[in-house]
This record gives structure tokens, sequence and C-alpha cells, in this order.
């Protein structure tokens, strides 16, 4: 099971953001134990696909403005109604990794047991200093292109050339980063369904 910590930072020195992503959460995705406030400033949710906490580490993690965890492990069953009330090593984990992530590259990491979390952690971290580094032009680019436009329909959007859409996905490695976001996710929830198989 994935259990994710998510912990505003600089939270005492700018205004409660929690609410507000608690409601972006709901509002975007389904997960199996939804997202709530469980101290201070940090919320927690119980997931069981790991492509949906990889985009939600990411997305999150490209704002700046949280430190994200993410544990891997058993958890105790049946699960309760709420969140807060679980309990597990998956738990602990995701502890220690947002712990971890308020002083790590991308302000994420993965905590479980074995090496795994520590190459999923490396490539996570790579693929969000990229992200932030990508210019306006090559982001917005590449956002268009996820959302299913072809280069020529995002060129005409934008008002330049197919080449210059090209380039700016070039420039953003951005082909690059969403190949490698595939293998991170694709490894997370492998390995997250290998604690549950006690492989």
């Amino acid at each position: 099971m994935i259990v994710m910590t998510v912990d505003q930072r600089k939270s005492r020195t700018n205004p409660d953001r929690v609410d507000a992503l608690l409601q972006w959460l709901a509002g975007n995705y389904q997960i199996l134990r939804p997202f709530e406030r469980t101290a201070g400033d940090e919320i927690q949710g119980v997931l069981d696909d790991g492509m949906v906490a990889v985009e939600i580490a990411l997305e999150l993690s490209a704002t700046r403005g949280w430190s994200v965890g993410i544990g891997v492990g058993i958890v105790e069953l049946p699960l309760p109604a709420q969140t807060r009330a679980g309990r597990g090593a998956a738990f602990e984990y995701a502890r220690d990794a947002v712990d971890r992530a308020k002083n790590s590259s991308g302000s994420l990491a993965v905590s479980g047991p074995g090496a795994e979390p520590g190459r999923i952690e490396a490539e996570l971290q790579l693929i969000a200093l990229l992200e932030v580094r990508r210019t306006e032009s090559s982001a917005e680019a590449g956002k268009l292109v996820a959302e299913g436009l072809s280069q020529q329909e995002v060129a005409a959007k934008l008002g330049v050339s197919q080449q210059a859409v090209s380039q700016r996905l070039a420039s953003g490695l951005w082909h690059e980063t969403r190949k490698l976001t595939g293998f991170a996710a694709r490894a997370l929830d492998d390995y997250a369904r290998g604690m549950e198989s006690g492989k």
C-alpha cells in the first residue's frame, strides 16, 4: 500500500493552503482513502495506484510549496474510514519520507523496505528538478501536449510554428521526463503491489 504525507512549506510565514489543496485533490483524484488534514498544515492519503501517487507528487513538487513523502509498506486491514486512523508500516515510512523531503531535492522522498525506494526517489527528484527549471514557454507547450494536442495543434494555439513547439519540447527535455515518469510510476506501482503480496 502507498501512504502519502504532504506538509506545507514555510507555513509559519505563509497563509494556510491546506483546505485549498484538499479541495483540489478531491476534485481531481479518486484514491483509496481521501487526503485529510492530520495535524496542523499536514495532510495524508492512502493510495493503491503508483501512477496516481507519482502524478500527485510531481504536481505538488512543481509548486515548491509542499514537502511530499511517499511511504510504501504493509497497512493494518481493514482500513478505517478515516485516513488519520490508519496504522501500519506504510504510515511510518510516509512519516520518514516527508521529514526527509523537507531537505531533499525536489522536496519529495520515497521510503520503504529494501533498496527500491531509493532508486525511485532519485528518479522522481531528477524529474522534479528538470521540470522546475523549464522555461515558461517550454512548460506551456508540454502541458498542451500532455492534454492530448498534437504539436501542430499546439503551434496553432500558441501562434508559433510547429518547429518552435518541437524546439520548446526538446529544450525542456519534455519527452525524456515523460518517459522517465512513466518508468518511475510503474516501478512504484510494482513495488507497492509486491509489498502487498509479500514478495
